[in-house]
């Protein structure tokens, strides 16, 4: 819908960060409105971390169907929100906030995202080895998503060996026992060839790339020939975690297909009706300036 069809009665969703005008979700959500016809729009605003609170309060005040929360209020929604799903509660992260008649509801879609995703690329984790680079968020919802599809062991690697084992403790606390508490390792695993040479799938939930020039030393060719690489970021170009892969004719995927995958789910969540199929895919390409996905 076009900012000359906003008017009065136009229901309107959200998403919250600081930054947030790089956000894409916009793009995606009012693609899908203007497709379906609805007389809805998805706006971004800014909040700064000391007004999140006053932020969330205001949404059944407001009447926001619900609202997408970016960096930096994803952990201090889940201090904010009582009623939580069991992903935003195990992952310690509210990235949805559902407005049901003024109550709100916190969940995570990250690792839901993720998982379709990798099912949709055919990557098949049963009894298979990953490894997740990374001890954040981000790190956590990867985690979530090999456990769901059936990864018998994953290994956590970060820069902090010690945050790694924390992330990890966290899942074993739960009873996933498929995340390898014991083996919690820093970056120089990533050129261990003996390491390396099982991985069914290796995972970059980091910054690196985004935030610096280069990504941390990796030997992409000590993997096996059908490991998938997949970055939880998402650029025009590949990123400098999967151009190495590309060189090595490995697969290489970025975050497009979660970012819509959870695009989608929050609309249903929202709006309690399916976004058409593709067309947030479609938007988000475009806003992308590419017309085709990686891999």
């Amino acid at each position: 819908m076009s900012s000359s069809g906003i008017n009065g009665d136009i229901t309107v969703a959200a998403i919250f960060g600081d930054p947030v005008a790089q956000s894409k979700s916009p793009a995606m959500h009012n693609a899908a409105y203007a497709a379906l016809g609805m007389n809805r729009t998805y706006a971004a605003f800014r909040v700064t971390s000391g007004n999140v609170g006053a932020a969330l309060r205001s949404i059944p005040a407001l009447g926001l169907v619900g609202v997408n929360l970016t960096i930096p209020h994803k952990e201090a929604a889940t201090r904010l929100i009582k009623d939580l799903s069991g992903a935003a509660r195990l992952l310690g992260a509210v990235n949805c906030v559902v407005n049901r008649r003024g109550a709100l509801r916190g969940d995570n879609t990250d690792a839901r995202g993720l998982e379709r995703d990798l099912r949709d690329l055919g990557c098949e984790l049963r009894d298979q080895f990953a490894i997740v680079i990374g001890a954040g968020g981000g790190a956590a919802a990867a985690v979530l998503a090999c456990v769901r599809l059936g990864a018998n062991r994953i290994v956590i690697a970060n820069r902090t060996p010690a945050r790694a084992a924390s992330l990890a403790r966290r899942f074993s606390a739960k009873g996933v026992t498929r995340v390898a508490v014991g083996e919690p390792r820093g970056l120089d695993a990533l050129i261990d060839a003996e390491f390396l040479g099982n991985a069914r799938l290796i995972v970059n939930a980091t910054s690196m790339g985004l935030t610096t020039e280069r990504f941390a030393r990796l030997d992409y060719d000590a993997t096996p020939q059908d490991c998938l690489f997949y970055d939880l970021i998402y650029s025009p170009a590949p990123t400098a975690f999967l151009k190495p892969a590309l060189v090595a004719n490995r697969r290489a995927i970025d975050g497009v297909g979660m970012l819509v995958n959870q695009g989608e789910l929050a609309f249903k969540l929202f709006n309690r009706v399916d976004a058409p199929k593709g067309v947030m895919r479609a938007a988000l390409l475009t806003s992308l300036g590419r017309n085709a996905d990686l891999g």
